[in-house]
């Protein structure tokens, strides 16, 4: 009789073990994907200039909400798994010529040509240059994401292929794209300006292209000359401070690092017989040895001083990192320069954002602009699940850039009426 009063209450038991269960899984699925996480403008950081109040009123998406996709969008680690694993979403295939420079040294550098589809806002020929994320290339999906759109609004594309990285290109000469190597960019953009000799220059840089464009403006005056603006997305700043973080298990950075490594291993072994080959002459000696030491390597640093900083001399780590980043030269940068991050990037360190953020409080030409989510170049938009085409990043440059050309055209015509003025005078 005991008995049959008893089992009754076990499926209660049984009952609350699996709430408890599902509370717990619910548990980590909000805490895993940042579901509480609130939405808002991103974190701006500027000087009180007539340039920075014009570009508030020109560019919307600097003060009105980044609203990512709202189940998984404001997960930085899914939000960076997207855009490496599938880039974009419905990717659109922009026609582009193929060009090809002989470098000094051999090289064959090359970088693809997209002609405007559509009338600029300002009706000038303005063309972007542009440096993908490390080993990337033109035919990368959120590169011709960006690429189709900028053309939609009356931009000329320069797009670098990072010598090494496209697989169809052998390379021509013992040397790939290194972390700050400017060479390449430089001989893309010295093409455009004698090509095009009345087109001006935006400049973009994604990721470690970002490092290379504010590198390259920052060597020498004269590599600003018709340059607009420069726009800088997602990059570190310094490869110094970034090589302790990039060891950490924090944010799962080691495990990224180790990704990147891979893939870094898998691309100069497919140039393998040009780097190590005997009939060719070899940069700083790259022997067996360096060879044995790339396929046991697991991370980014165990490959760069094995390898990368052998490519133009370096004798150390240390002074390849130091040498190669643009750190020492973002205040040699005068025109307007864009430097956009994403709290959540589990690549850039927190700790690595304190640079652009000194930089926008000294400099009255630079902007920061910190939204919480994005991950690593991800920046996806959507309602619910399914993401959008374009990204909130593809937006924000376009809409920065056109806000720049506007403000350079109404600065020329303010100078002309003076100067007409003055005449009749």
């Amino acid at each position: 009789m005991n008995a049959m009063l008893e089992t009754p209450e076990l499926p209660a038991v049984f009952d609350g073990v699996k709430l408890a269960a599902v509370a717990a899984v619910l548990y980590v699925i909000v805490r895993c994907l940042n579901l509480k996480s609130p939405t808002a403008p991103p974190d701006l950081i500027y000087q009180d200039t007539a340039l920075s109040r014009f570009l508030l009123k020109s560019c919307p998406l600097l003060t009105k909400e980044y609203i990512p996709p709202m189940i998984w969008g404001k997960s930085g680690h899914i939000q960076t798994a997207l855009y490496g694993k599938m880039g974009r979403v419905r990717s659109p295939h922009p026609y582009g010529l193929r060009k090809y420079l002989t470098m000094s040294d051999g090289a064959t550098a090359t970088f693809d040509l997209f002609e405007p589809l559509a009338d600029h806002c300002i009706r000038e020929d303005v063309t972007m240059v542009i440096c993908p994320g490390i080993a990337n290339h033109s035919e990368k999906q959120y590169i011709r994401t960006f690429v189709d759109y900028a053309q939609k609004n009356g931009y000329r594309c320069a797009v670098l292929n990072h010598l090494g990285a496209l697989p169809n290109i052998e390379l021509t000469s013992p040397r790939m794209f290194t972390y700050g190597c400017t060479w390449e960019f430089g001989a893309m953009v010295n093409y455009i300006k004698k090509t095009f000799p009345l087109t001006q220059l935006v400049v973009v840089g994604f990721s470690l292209g970002g490092n290379i464009v504010c590198k390259y403006l920052g060597e020498t005056q004269a590599n600003q000359e018709r340059v607009l603006c420069c726009v800088s997305v997602c990059q570190g700043y310094s490869a110094l401070r970034a090589q302790e973080t990039f060891m950490q298990w924090d944010q799962c950075r080691r495990f990224y690092n180790f990704l990147m490594a891979d893939n870094m291993k898998k691309i100069i072994l497919s140039h393998r017989q040009v780097l190590f080959g005997d009939s060719v002459k070899q940069p700083q000696t790259l022997v067996d040895s360096d060879l044995s030491r790339l396929y046991t390597a697991t991370s980014l640093m165990q490959i760069d001083d094995t390898i990368m900083r052998k490519f133009h001399g370096y004798s150390s780590l240390k002074e390849y990192y130091e040498k190669e980043s643009c750190l020492h030269y973002l205040h040699r940068i005068y025109v307007p320069l864009m430097l956009v991050n994403a709290a959540d990037d589990p690549l850039v360190h927190d700790s690595l954002l304190s640079i652009p953020r000194a930089l926008s409080e000294k400099q009255e030409n630079v902007m920061f602009v910190l939204p919480l989510h994005g991950g690593h170049l991800g920046f996806f938009e959507g309602a619910v699940l399914f993401p959008e085409p374009l990204t909130w990043m593809d937006k924000l440059v376009v809409q920065y850039t056109n806000a720049i050309c506007q403000w350079e055209r109404n600065k020329s015509q303010c100078s002309d009426t003076e100067q007409a003025a003055s005449g009749q005078e």
